[in-house]
């Protein structure tokens, strides 16, 4: 009962929260407040009620248009609230049961806790960066670096917990080592392929934003994970590269070979993959190789 109930209010938390990440991704690119002014149409600038904030449903009853200018909101509305709600969700049906075990020590249980809320954010930022980069091809520093050194600090509080459950002890020193190599080893990846696209083609194809994405994933995820999310990436970019060269796309975007791609976008989505079944996936292929 505990449990359903705390998914419940994790998941309608995850709701209010998803609706002002719209704002945020409204008002972010144009460097405007978050704060000020107060919700609004963009089009006729008429000030929303307070019933046209409720997240999901408002844009449902509105049928997706402002009730004055009939303006087209966007599916990236509903779609920002349902996922962040979703994964708060998640989050809070993966975890709450360590949290309210009267068997599970105190530390354990309060440790549990923080280790919820950092994937929360987390993910929270994983869908602010993948709809930042699909739609402005931007992947702010304010938002990798800072989510770079909250997951470092997560990893840190981790190794000082082990998990009994998956059959490896290391030293705290060493997990946090290990964790800091992958940081590095993640970001250089991306890095370097940059670099050999240059030498080829004397022009840049990879941002460093999607370095510090990484660099970010590997923070959360590990270095395992953060290469699952980036092999994840790459085959949904590749399928993405292939609809532009469809004939209607072409039609509609002269300059389809130049286009580019969100790879930081696909990255994030992989990174959301990974968290869940990364460990399932990796040994499935490795299945699968023969390995």
């Amino acid at each position: 009962m505990i449990r359903a109930l705390g998914t419940l209010l994790a998941g309608l938390l995850g709701l209010a929260f998803g609706s002002f990440l719209n704002v945020c991704l409204s008002r972010w690119p144009e460097g405007e407040s978050v704060v000020h002014p107060a919700s609004h149409c963009p089009s006729c600038e008429r000030v929303l009620a307070w019933w046209e904030n409720i997240p999901l449903v408002s844009w449902l009853l509105l049928r997706g248009q402002c009730r004055t200018c009939g303006t087209w909101i966007g599916l990236r509305h509903p779609l920002v609230e349902a996922a962040v709600g979703l994964l708060w969700a998640s989050c809070a049906w993966w975890w709450l049961p360590s949290v309210f075990d009267p068997a599970v020590p105190a530390i354990d249980a309060v440790g549990s806790l923080a280790t919820m809320a950092g994937r929360m954010a987390f993910y929270w930022l994983l869908v602010a960066l993948a709809v930042l980069d699909s739609e402005n091809f931007w992947l702010p520093n304010w938002l990798t670096l800072p989510g770079t050194a909250l997951g470092i600090l997560c990893a840190v509080l981790n190794a000082f917990s082990p998990n009994p459950q998956s059959g490896i002890v290391r030293s705290p020193i060493t997990q946090i080592a290990l964790n800091l190599a992958g940081i590095v080893i993640a970001a250089g990846l991306v890095l370097l392929i940059r670099w050999i696209y240059w030498l080829v083609r004397r022009q840049e194809g990879m941002g460093l934003g999607d370095a510090k994405l990484m660099a970010m994933l590997a923070a959360w995820l590990g270095l395992r994970g953060a290469l699952l999310s980036f092999g994840i990436g790459v085959v949904l970019g590749a399928l993405y590269g292939l609809l532009l060269t469809l004939p209607a796309a072409r039609r509609e975007q002269e300059q389809w070979g130049a286009s580019k791609l969100p790879l930081g976008t696909f990255l994030c989505i992989g990174g959301i993959v990974s968290s869940y079944g990364g460990d399932q996936i990796i040994s499935a292929y490795l299945r699968w190789a023969g390995l």
